[in-house]
């Protein structure tokens, strides 16, 4: 399992900043902004969450917001739009108003959808990051069918019927179609992609064998592995997920390098007072390293993290500028 993404920040650098920020503008500014943090909240939050009901990002979101409605003395609910990889929320995000009442809890293709199609908002600019919660892997599966049983008895099968084997995903540019992508420049192989408008149908034509596999969150492939309905050949962190400790990483399988994490931060519109991201992020923080969050992560193939506005703002940054490179590597391009 990669290590918990924890960008190293200079604290006197940013308290240096804040002080900065205080002496711009100004002393008034300041003591409304921590009237803000006191008053919040005052009314329903709400976690927007791109994806459908039922699925990893939703079932962490759902824990998550169960326990700032606790923390915060405000119900926190969960206001699912599905649409393009999580596009359709961020935008409604975005354009929300920026005052702690609407935020986002996104995966990782919030950084890679930009690099691969076209976005109605700066997935940096147009958001303040609150914290990372939480970090997992994709994982290879493919139907039991399939004569494999390890990522390179697959490629070499690609290998032998270049063209005929088929992957699926949750939709083109977005992580699970990236995964692929990765894998079949590296391995040099030629497999089709077959994209979905989501995960579930997609996993559900691997099970039925009309297509024959597929990257995606281990949340959603774990319980078709422990059924036998699918096969499960890899995970696509650097290292093993400290879930599934016998499970090989693509790295290990020969091809150094190969690196696609599955990621969950909160974020805010753009604009939102300083104190009350610092209002929820010290809740976050909290919330993550709490036993029975931390057991329920488990049981969904996720470790909890926690981070600072600031580490989550620079592993948004290094992640964007790493899929934009990729993107123009590989050619792949969505529109």
């Amino acid at each position: 399992m990669k290590e918990r993404f924890s960008p190293r920040i200079c604290t006197a650098t940013v308290t240096a900043c804040i002080a900065c920020g205080s002496i711009l503008w100004g002393q008034p500014a300041a003591r409304a902004a921590a009237a803000d943090g006191d008053k919040y909240p005052v009314r329903v939050v709400r976690i927007v969450v791109g994806f459908p009901a039922g699925g990893a990002v939703d079932v962490s979101a759902r824990l998550i917001a169960q326990r700032l409605t606790e923390a915060l003395g405000q119900q926190v609910i969960v206001d699912n739009r599905p649409g393009a990889d999580g596009i359709v929320a961020s935008d409604f995000v975005a354009k929300s108003a920026p005052d702690g009442y609407t935020l986002a809890y996104v995966s990782a293709g919030h950084t890679m959808n930009p690099a691969f199609r076209k976005v109605p908002y700066d997935p940096l600019k147009s958001f303040a990051p609150v914290s990372l919660v939480a970090a997992g892997a994709q994982v290879l599966v493919v139907n039991p069918v399939l004569p494999v049983r390890d990522v390179k008895g697959l490629v070499a099968l690609a290998r032998a019927r270049p063209g005929q084997i088929n992957f699926a995903s949750a939709g083109a540019g977005g992580p699970t179609h990236l995964a692929a992508e990765l894998l079949k420049s590296m391995a040099r192989i030629n497999i089709v992609h077959v994209p979905y408008k989501g995960g579930a149908p997609a996993i559900t034509d691997v099970i039925s064998g009309q297509v024959e596999m597929m990257f995606i969150g281990a949340p959603a492939a774990l319980p078709h592995v422990r059924s036998g309905r699918l096969r499960l050949l890899a995970v696509t962190t650097p290292k093993r997920m400290s879930t599934l400790p016998d499970i090989p990483t693509v790295a290990e399988a020969g091809y150094p390098g190969y690196d696609v994490n599955a990621s969950y931060s909160v974020l805010a519109p753009a604009g939102t007072p300083a104190a009350i991201v610092t209002r929820l992020n010290a809740e976050l923080v909290k919330i993550v390293n709490l036993p029975d969050i931390r057991d329920r992560f488990a049981k969904l193939g996720i470790d909890p993290v926690g981070s600072s506005p600031e580490q989550l703002g620079t592993y948004m940054q290094t992640e964007l500028t790493k899929w934009v490179k990729l993107a123009k590597t590989l050619g792949v391009v969505s529109d």
